[in-house]
């Protein structure tokens, strides 16, 4: 140590991948924390439930999209909210967006339709959610739970806080990876994705 405090390049390049490792390894456990909890478990109601949109298939939803579907109808039918925003723009080739989908589907599954919308805007969860905090804005509604995959949940949880809502996550665990490696692969992905958005995202 004492050869690289005399080499000043060397030493500073020393103390900053030190500094890097230990916020990678702090935001990596905060993104496994958020992901282990569901607030759910201590909010009983909130003005709406939002759910983040993910793939279809000619307006079948994915398996994954399907758990967070399930996910949101489940706490509706338990009266934590009275009203459901399916979030998701189009992708190139959909005929339908996310949220026109994930709307028909709950539908289809039994919810009022006074009770479901759809706001097809938004190629990432950000531009989603701001559209999301609009809308509730225009509805003078202020709290929400998020519904999206565990990993998800910080960055989303975060990114809600700062357009304005009172944001509380509520995961669905249905719609997660099975295997042990697309698990890690999601945590390691999430870490990057909300250093990004804290330290890079405008």
């Amino acid at each position: 140590m004492s050869a690289v405090r005399r080499h000043p390049v060397l030493f500073t390049i020393a103390v900053v991948s030190i500094a890097v490792v230990v916020l990678l390894a702090v935001t990596a456990l905060a993104v496994w924390r958020a992901a282990h909890s569901d607030d759910a478990s201590r909010i009983n109601t909130v003005d709406a439930i939002l759910v983040l949109g993910a793939a279809h298939y000619n307006g079948d939803p994915s398996p994954v999209f399907e758990g967070r579907l399930r996910h949101a109808a489940l706490l509706y039918r338990d009266g934590r909210s009275d009203r459901v925003l399916v979030l998701g723009g189009t992708a190139p080739g959909d005929e339908i967006s996310e949220a026109e989908a994930g709307r028909d589907w709950l539908l289809a599954e039994g919810l009022p339709a006074a009770a479901v919308d759809a706001s097809a805007v938004g190629a990432t969860s950000l531009e989603s959610l701001r559209a999301a905090a609009k809308w509730m804005r225009d509805r003078g509604l202020r709290s929400a739970f998020l519904v999206s995959d565990p990993w998800h949940n910080l960055r989303i949880e975060k990114m809600a806080s700062d357009l304005g809502i009172v944001a509380y996550v509520s995961a669905t665990w249905q719609s997660a990876a099975s295997s042990e490696w697309t698990r890690l692969a999601g945590y390691a992905r999430e870490t990057f994705a909300y250093l990004y958005y804290r330290l890079l995202d405008p």
